[in-house]
């Protein structure tokens, strides 16, 4: 998808991105904030064609940003936080929870031996690991997160919009709402299941933690969602309903999976995205995987066992 611009409401307009990862764009928006000023959420990818984007897009609405809001520190969404913050002269926003999370993956204290650790745990083979330690490096290149930002407070608002806590996709995961229009980054795609992930230095059940979301996004209601990927959501609550649908049969398809011998997490996962898969996305679907097993074993569904430097699940 080509770089583009334009508006998708009264007032917000959307800035799209190409992305040479998995998923070929991301989304970015702008809010209108009172008569000509204006609020950015997420920054995008930080390459250097991405800050020329984003001066054009700002020449053609004209006024002044006031702020940046960040929903989550995946580097699509945070990584040209700090070259935005400079060209606009806008201050940073994000969630506490974030921010840290943040600062394991992309700061000077990032270790890449310990994903390579987690992923061999798990059972990802040697020469996989080996490649995506290499991908994860060259992506981090591309982060430049804000280093002091404002925090994103969760049932605070932010220029008249509710800062909403909806994690599951990213443990501090933020968006926005006001008026029955949700600016959902990746809390809900309209075509895909948001990658749902449970990684070292991470909360416990992501998966739990997102089904807790998308029962509030039901909840809430709200008439639109604009998404960090894909088309607008016309009916939020729906699609809501539709993911959590999805993760049951996900659920039962991992337990399925389980047929009393001990297996990782990787041996699981070519069962649930069977390959052909490129390898670049099998660590997603590895921890996808782990994110459902675990859930499984929170509520007395399967057990882990830990040995040996591997760690595995039974049914």
């Amino acid at each position: 998808m080509a770089n583009d611009l334009s508006e998708v409401a009264d007032g917000i307009w959307r800035v799209t991105f190409a992305l040479p990862l998995g998923i070929d764009h991301v989304h970015c928006y702008l809010l209108r904030s009172g008569t000509e000023g204006w609020t950015i959420v997420d920054a995008g990818l930080g390459m250097p064609e991405v800050q020329e984007h984003w001066r054009s897009a700002l020449d053609r609405v004209g006024g002044s940003v006031e702020r940046i809001a960040i929903t989550h520190f995946h580097p699509d969404h945070v990584g040209n936080a700090a070259p935005l913050a400079e060209l606009t002269g806008a201050p940073v926003y994000q969630g506490e929870i974030d921010f840290a999370q943040c600062v394991r993956a992309w700061g000077p204290d990032r270790s890449s031996e310990r994903f390579v650790a987690y992923m061999r745990e798990h059972g990802m083979p040697a020469d996989h690991v080996e490649s995506m330690q290499s991908e994860g490096v060259a992506l981090s290149g591309w982060v430049s997160y804000a280093p002091n930002p404002e925090p994103l407070v969760p049932g605070e608002h932010v220029d008249g919009w509710e800062v909403l806590y909806l994690p599951g996709h990213a443990d501090g995961h933020v968006a926005l709402l006001r008026d029955g229009v949700l600016i959902a980054g990746d809390a809900l795609l309209a075509t895909i299941s948001p990658n749902v992930g449970l990684y070292h230095d991470a909360h416990p059940d992501p998966l739990g933690d997102y089904l807790d979301s998308l029962a509030r996004i039901a909840e809430l209601a709200p008439r639109v969602a604009f998404a960090g990927h894909g088309p607008p959501i016309e009916d939020p609550p729906a699609r809501a309903r539709e993911l959590i649908e999805h993760h049951r049969e996900r659920l039962e398809a991992t337990g399925a999976a389980l047929d009393g011998r001990p297996r990782t997490a990787y041996d699981v996962s070519l069962a649930l995205f069977p390959d052909p898969l490129p390898r670049g996305l099998r660590r997603f679907a590895m921890a996808e995987t782990r994110a459902h097993l675990e859930y499984l074993v929170l509520r007395d569904r399967a057990q882990r066992v830990v040995g040996d430097g591997l760690t595995t699940y039974v049914s």
